[in-house]
């Protein structure tokens, strides 16, 4: 992957080698299910990205960008990445993803411990035994599925539903990912009404959050929609799916909450710190982030 990375897009090995991120991994019930818990997965990514950047450095120096992380992934693979305007679409389904992944280029077979480079080519050959690096074999489900983790989109489905657009942050922000995303998809209000929050935002738009969250976070914003508002509205209906569940999860939205009051979240308070308190240095990041 490394020497591929290098050849497209434009953040690959930054991507592989320089960034973190933490995520969490839902279940589905049925295809209808599945579809619409990833149409608002994909559509509060930037939500996410927004409340959770926490990457506003690079070799040492500010980079202009709340969420670097997230700012390495567009451009980086644009046939694997992204916020797959298809989802969207009349007639999605399991066969509409699959049909999506099938096309995607290839990295490799694994076989007998050892990884074997088909770097480009197409498992629709696969299927046909026509891959030119195992001439004659077919797939196995083992093949589908590591071919399936060479996808990267903003949400990606496999058994499961993998949010993928937070920045890795400190311990609070890491468990309150998971109380985020299940607020929202495990309860069927909070999930009926989070789909209707996002449901009249077009493709271009989704995509102008994304960008504008990466560069600004809260304070981002495209075609009117305010990141902030869109955040305080997603964390609320998390909080009231979280409440219904009974079990006292509500606590963990705590700094989600925190930064909504204040519209700073944690890339823009280390920004603050390393201006004034830490004089330009980044050596007491490590203690602060690991707090």
């Amino acid at each position: 992957m490394t020497e591929y990375m290098g050849r497209v897009g434009t953040h690959g090995t930054q991507m592989m080698y320089r960034t973190s991120t933490v995520q969490a991994n839902l279940d589905y019930a049925s295809e209808a299910d599945m579809v619409k818990k990833l149409r608002v997965a994909i559509a509060l990514q930037p939500v996410a990205t927004a409340l959770f950047a926490s990457s506003p450095f690079f070799d040492g120096s500010p980079n202009g960008h709340r969420s670097w992380r997230s700012r390495i992934w567009r451009g980086l693979d644009d046939s694997r990445t992204g916020m797959l305007p298809f989802v969207f679409e009349e007639g999605m389904g399991y066969q509409r993803y699959v049909d999506w992944v099938l096309d995607v280029p290839m990295y490799f077979v694994y076989r007998d411990g050892k990884y074997i480079n088909a770097l480009g080519q197409s498992f629709r050959d696969f299927l046909k035994g026509e891959l030119p690096a195992l001439p004659g074999e077919k797939p196995t489900l083992s093949d589908w599925a590591d071919h399936m983790t060479t996808v990267f989109p903003e949400a990606r489905v496999k058994k499961y539903i993998e949010m993928r657009g937070a920045d890795c942050g400190d311990a609070a922000h890491i468990v309150a990912l998971p109380a985020f995303w299940v607020g929202l998809i495990y309860d069927q209000t909070a999930l009926d009404a989070a789909w209707d929050l996002v449901k009249g935002l077009d493709a271009g738009t989704r995509e102008a959050l994304r960008v504008a969250a990466s560069v600004a976070a809260l304070q981002g914003e495209a075609a009117g929609v305010r990141l902030h508002d869109l955040a305080r509205a997603a964390v609320a209906l998390s909080h009231a799916g979280l409440a219904a569940r009974g079990l006292g999860e509500e606590l963990y939205l705590a700094p989600l909450q925190q930064s909504l009051v204040t519209g700073e979240v944690q890339a823009d308070r280390w920004l603050k710190r390393y201006r004034e308190d830490w004089a330009g240095s980044l050596t007491p990041l490590y203690e602060a982030s690991s707090l």
